[in-house]
C-alpha cells in the first residue's frame, strides 16, 4: 500500500469526521437554541388583551378600565418567569413555517462551525495589544447597553414619562432573560474558547463549564437590549444608533479572540429575538410603570 494512498485515505477520514462533527453540532445547536428563536418569532402573532378576551369570550369583553398584567417593577419577576417557561417549551409549538428562519440559520451555523478554527487560527490576528483593545471596546459598549434601561427608567420616572419607564423596565427584563438563556446554553454546549487547544472549538468539554464559548454572552445581551430600544423608538435614527453598536460588540468579541464567529452569530440572533419577544409580549399592556 503506497504512502500516497495512505495519505489520501487519512485525509478522507478526517474530512468525513469534520463533516460528521459539523452535522451533529449544528443539529444540537438548533435543537437547543430554537426555544429562543421559535417563541420570539411566534410573539409577532400575540394578540392584545382586549383581542384575546373577545376571541375566547366574545360576549364578555374585558372592562375598558381594567389593567391587564401591567408593566411595572413589581410585575417584572413574574413576567420573567413566564418568559422562561414560554422560551424553553416553545419547541412543542414549532410549525413548518419556522423553516423560513431555521434553514438559513442552519446553513450559517454549519458554515460557521466548519470554518471557525481557520478563522481564529489563521485570519484573526493574535496580536495581544490589538486583541485587548477589542475586548475593552466590547466591554465599554456592552456597559452602555446595560446602563441604557436604568437611564431610561430614571429619566422616565423624573419626567413622568411612561414610555421611557416602560423602555427601562422591558430593557431590564430582556437583559435578565438573556442572562438565563445564555447560561443555560453554555451549560448545554460546553464549547472551548478560541484560546484553548489551538482554537479547535470542541464541544461538550466539561472543562469549559459556565465560561464556555457558545453563545457569546456579550453579543446576546447587547442585542437583547438593542432590540427593546429599537422597538420602543422605531425611528431610523434610533435604529442606526443601536444596531451598529450591537454589531460592534459582536465583531469585537471575535477580533479580541474571545469568541468564534458562530458564537456571536447565535448569540446575536438569540439576543435580538429575546428582546423582540419581550417587547411584543409586554409593551401594549403598560398602564402605570411606577
Amino acid at each position: 500500500m503506497s504512502q500516497d494512498f495512505l495519505f489520501d485515505r487519512l485525509s478522507s477520514q478526517r474530512r468525513t469526521s469534520l463533516y460528521f462533527r459539523v452535522l451533529i453540532s449544528t443539529t444540537l445547536i438548533l435543537i437547543f437554541s430554537s426555544p429562543v428563536m421559535a417563541h420570539a418569532i411566534a410573539a409577532t402573532d400575540l394578540q392584545q388583551p382586549s383581542a384575546v378576551g373577545s376571541s375566547s369570550m366574545p360576549d364578555a369583553p374585558l372592562p375598558q378600565n381594567q389593567e391587564v398584567d401591567p408593566v411595572t417593577l413589581r410585575n417584572t419577576p413574574i413576567h420573567m418567569l413566564k418568559d422562561q417557561g414560554a422560551i424553553w417549551t416553545s419547541p412543542l409549538r414549532a410549525h413548518t413555517h419556522d423553516l423560513i428562519w431555521l434553514l438559513p440559520l442552519a446553513a450559517a451555523t454549519g458554515a460557521g462551525i466548519a470554518t471557525d478554527h481557520h478563522v481564529m487560527s489563521s485570519i484573526v490576528t493574535h496580536d495581544s495589544r490589538f486583541n485587548q483593545h477589542n475586548i475593552d471596546a466590547s466591554n465599554v459598549i456592552l456597559g452602555g447597553f446595560i446602563a441604557a434601561p436604568v437611564a431610561a427608567y430614571g429619566l422616565g420616572y423624573l419626567k413622568e414619562d411612561p414610555h421611557a419607564r416602560e423602555t427601562g423596565i422591558l430593557g431590564a427584563e430582556a437583559l435578565i432573560d438573556g442572562v438565563v438563556v445564555e447560561q443555560g446554553l453554555k451549560l448545554i454546549f460546553w464549547r472551548e474558547r478560541p484560546g484553548v487547544n489551538n482554537a479547535r472549538g470542541r464541544f461538550f468539554q466539561s472543562s469549559a463549564g459556565v465560561d464556555s464559548s457558545l453563545p457569546s454572552s456579550h453579543s446576546l445581551l447587547a442585542w437583547s437590549s438593542a432590540a427593546v430600544i429599537a422597538a420602543e423608538y422605531p425611528s431610523p435614527w434610533a435604529q442606526l444608533g443601536v444596531y451598529p453598536l450591537a454589531t460592534g460588540v459582536s465583531v469585537t468579541r471575535v477580533l479580541g479572540q474571545e469568541h468564534f464567529p458562530t458564537d456571536v452569530l447565535l448569540g446575536s440572533a438569540a439576543g435580538w429575538l429575546v428582546g423582540h419577544y419581550v417587547y411584543r409580549a409586554r409593551h401594549k399592556h403598560a398602564r402605570s410603570t411606577r
